[in-house]
């Protein structure tokens, strides 16, 4: 029996089986486990200095405990946004991992996070503050507690010995290509109070070593990342709804001011050699993403209204993560003279 394709009633059921097949959850588990595999090689690349093949059980032994808390940190911030949006009745996918393969001299983190879709609108600006929010705060405590355990679980000069058996030589990476990450209000505030003074405890340049310490580091520059009040981002979402669509485009305005400033300081930083350490290149990269793609101002919505205190006060703390997670040069790089 033949079917007529022009048949309305045929192309709707059509395109209803097409969308539900988008909504299959096989696709969000196999780009979890991916990025499951795509992690752990990472974490298991970053506590080796080799550089080389591992077996296969390093790489599970080594890389797991990284993989577990990275992923732990993505699908905390992810599913607060999804959460939220199921509480207000919109509708939304869940979380998409997005895996990322190991590359030679490329740093690689073994995923570029995770992100959600909202399928039907937002009504009002209550319920974009709310879905906005709740991600960056639910993958800022994950950051919290991954940064606990990992200042008071340190291992002792033993295991950087294992890394580098050289370390405590005066000569150790003298001549060699350094890499650093900037630090934090919050980083710092958890290494003085949770870290023993009295064992070892790795500097900014190697503490990705560390699968806990880099990934809580990783959590707050990703929180960081997302909390810039411009556009679409949740930091966007967080601004516009507090204070409406004009504010909310002088903020975006200021903001990517400011990152420019940065990353034209970051550039001038390494080609004058001025060791500052004040910018970082990598935000002008930013925000190009930003004034091309994601947008500098916020769409409206159908409805605005004003927030309750409640909401406004877990504004201003969503705001006081950002700058408590915010490292103005989150990654630098030393490369010795005559290379």
């Amino acid at each position: 029996m033949s079917q007529n394709y022009s048949d309305p009633t045929f192309t709707w059921n059509f395109n209803k089986a097409n969308k539900n097949k988008w909504k299959s959850p096989l696709i969000n588990v196999a780009l979890f486990f991916l990025t499951l595999i795509t992690t752990t090689i990472a974490g298991a690349e970053w506590a080796s200095s080799t550089g080389g093949p591992m077996e296969f059980s390093v790489i599970v032994s080594n890389g797991l405990p990284y993989a577990l808390a990275i992923l732990f940190f993505l699908s905390a911030h992810e599913f607060g946004h999804y959460f939220a949006s199921k509480y207000h009745g919109v509708d939304a996918t869940l979380p998409y991992y997005i895996p990322f393969p190991p590359i030679p001299f490329f740093l690689n983190f073994g995923t570029l996070g995770a992100v959600i879709k909202t399928r039907s609108r937002v009504p009002n600006n209550k319920i974009m503050f709310d879905i906005g929010v709740a991600g960056p705060i639910a993958g800022f405590i994950a950051s919290v507690i991954i940064l606990f355990y990992g200042f008071t679980h340190l291992p002792g000069t033993e295991y950087i010995l294992s890394i580098h058996p050289d370390y405590f030589d005066p000569e150790y990476a003298k001549d060699s290509l350094g890499l650093a990450f900037g630090d934090s209000l919050l980083f710092s505030f958890f290494r003085n109070l949770f870290a023993d003074p009295n064992s070892f405890i790795p500097p900014m340049s190697e503490i990705y070593h560390y699968p806990y310490l880099c990934v809580g580091w990783f959590g707050l520059f990703v929180t960081t990342m997302n909390m810039i009040p411009v556009g679409q981002l949740d930091g966007g979402h967080v601004i516009f709804g507090m204070f409406g669509i004009k504010k909310h485009e002088a903020v975006a305005s200021i903001s990517m001011i400011l990152l420019i400033l940065l990353g034209v300081m970051g550039v001038l930083d390494s080609f004058l050699e001025l060791n500052s350490n004040i910018g970082w290149s990598g935000w002008l990269f930013w925000s190009f993403i930003l004034y091309f793609f994601i947008k500098v101002k916020h769409p409206p919505v159908q409805v605005f209204e004003k927030l309750s205190t409640g909401r406004m006060i877990l504004g201003f703390i969503s705001l006081l993560i950002l700058i408590l997670s915010f490292s103005p040069n989150p990654f630098v790089i030393t490369i010795p003279a005559g290379i």
